[in-house]
C-alpha cells in the first residue's frame, strides 16, 4: 500500500475483510454457494411503477452472469445515447439470476429495437415511459432465493439458527463483493487518499470511495459485535427508525429506548464517514474514535472528496425468511432484504463455506 498505510487499514485486507465477527456464533452447518448462477436469484423490489409517458424509457431485465455496468453499456450502444444516460438503482451480482431496471434518457426520440439486447444471458420483461430517470438507491429494497448445496451440520442447532435470525436480524456488514477482488477496490482508494490528482473515471471513483467508507462502517460494527452492543443502545448513539434513514441521538442509557431497541422499533447506527462533525456523542463517540484512530488519512480523504457525513443501521432485518430443503443436503433460503444491505451478511451467519 502507498506511504499513508500508517494511518490506513490493515495491509492484510483480505484478512480484514472477511474475518468479521458473528453475532449468534459459529455457523452450525457448512455448505456450498452459488454451485450454478440460478442458485443466487435477486429480484428488485421497485419504489414505483414507471407512469407510461416520460423522456425517460424504464426496462425491466432479468440477466444471467451479467455485470449491472456491462448492460448498462449494451443499453447505450442500442439506444444510440451517451453511457451516462442510462441509469439504474443499484448494482448486482454478476455470478447470478437478477432482475432489475435501467432507465434511458430519450427526450423526444423514438425508442430503438430493444430486442437487439437479447441474448442467452440478457432478457427484456418489460419497457414503459416515464418522467423521471432512475435514480440510485432508488429501491424499496431486494428480493432473494438463495439454494445452498452439499450442507452438512447440526440439523437442530441450524433450525435455531435460522429462527434466530429471522427474529432478531443479523449484523448489518457491508459484503466482499464492495470491496472488489482481494481489496483491490480498497488498496485505489488507498493511492487516491495518497494521490489527490490520481485520475480515475468518475464510476471506479465512486466504488473506490464507497469501498473505502464501507470498510471503516465495517471496522465499527465488527468492534460492537464483539462487545454484543451492536443491537443495544449506548449513551450517545444516533439511533435509527425502524423503516427510516432519520435518526436522533440518545441522550442517556434509557430504559424505554432499550425496549424500542429490542422490540426492532429502533436501530444502533455506525458512520459512513465524510465532511462535518460526526453527530453522535458520550461513549459512542469515544468508541468510534478509538476503532477508527488508525485510519486518519481515510477520514480526511473522504472528507475532501466531499462526501457527507451519514448513518446506516447495524443491525440487518431479515424480512420474510422462509426455508425448506429441497433435498437432503440442500437449503432453500427466501427473504428480502433493504437497498444496499448484502445476502452474505445474512448467510454468513447460518452456513460456513463459499
Amino acid at each position: 500500500m502507498s506511504s499513508v498505510a500508517a494511518q490506513s487499514p490493515d495491509r492484510s485486507l483480505e484478512t480484514a475483510i472477511l474475518a468479521l465477527p458473528t453475532a449468534w456464533g459459529e455457523p452450525p452447518a457448512s455448505g456450498r454457494r452459488r454451485v450454478s448462477p440460478e442458485d443466487f436469484q435477486v429480484t428488485e423490489i421497485p419504489l414505483l411503477e414507471p407512469a407510461g409517458e416520460g423522456e425517460h424509457v424504464w426496462l425491466y431485465i432479468r440477466k444471467r452472469e451479467e455485470n449491472t455496468d456491462q448492460v448498462a453499456r449494451q443499453l447505450a450502444r442500442c439506444a444510440g445515447v451517451r453511457a451516462r444516460d442510462v441509469s439504474y438503482a443499484g448494482l448486482k451480482d454478476r455470478n447470478a439470476v437478477t432482475g432489475q431496471w435501467f432507465s434511458v434518457h430519450l427526450p423526444g426520440r423514438q425508442e430503438p429495437d430493444w430486442g437487439m439486447l437479447e441474448t442467452d444471458r440478457v432478457t427484456l420483461l418489460r419497457h414503459a415511459r416515464h418522467n423521471r430517470k432512475l435514480r440510485r438507491g432508488a429501491l424499496r429494497g431486494n428480493a432473494f432465493r438463495i439454494v445452498l448445496r452439499d450442507v452438512s451440520g447440526d440439523t437442530c442447532e441450524l433450525q435455531r439458527r435460522l429462527e434466530t435470525v429471522a427474529r432478531c436480524g443479523v449484523p448489518n456488514y457491508f459484503g466482499e463483493q464492495r470491496f472488489g477482488r482481494a481489496g483491490s477496490n480498497l488498496r485505489t482508494a488507498d493511492r487516491l487518499f495518497g494521490q489527490p490528482a490520481l485520475r480515475l473515471s468518475r464510476h471506479q471513483r465512486g466504488l473506490v470511495l464507497s469501498a473505502a467508507r464501507a470498510y471503516l462502517f465495517n471496522q465499527v460494527l465488527a468492534h460492537r459485535v464483539r462487545d454484543s452492543s451492536w443491537n443495544r443502545v449506548m449513551p450517545g448513539d444516533a439511533l435509527q427508525l425502524a423503516g427510516s434513514h432519520s435518526f436522533f441521538i440518545a441522550t442517556a442509557n434509557d430504559a424505554e429506548l432499550q425496549a424500542r431497541a429490542a422490540a426492532m422499533d429502533l436501530h444502533p447506527t455506525g458512520p459512513l464517514w465524510g465532511r462535518g462533525d460526526s453527530p453522535v456523542s458520550d461513549a459512542c463517540r469515544q468508541l468510534e474514535v478509538q476503532c477508527l484512530a488508525s485510519c486518519g488519512s481515510w477520514q480526511q480523504g473522504l472528507a475532501a472528496a466531499g462526501l457527507r457525513q451519514e448513518r446506516r443501521a447495524l443491525r440487518l432485518v431479515v424480512g420474510d425468511l422462509q426455508w425448506s430443503g429441497p433435498t437432503p443436503d440442500s437449503l432453500l433460503l427466501e427473504f428480502s432484504l433493504p437497498a444496499g444491505c448484502y445476502a452474505t451478511s445474512v448467510l454468513r451467519e447460518l452456513v460456513a463455506g463459499e
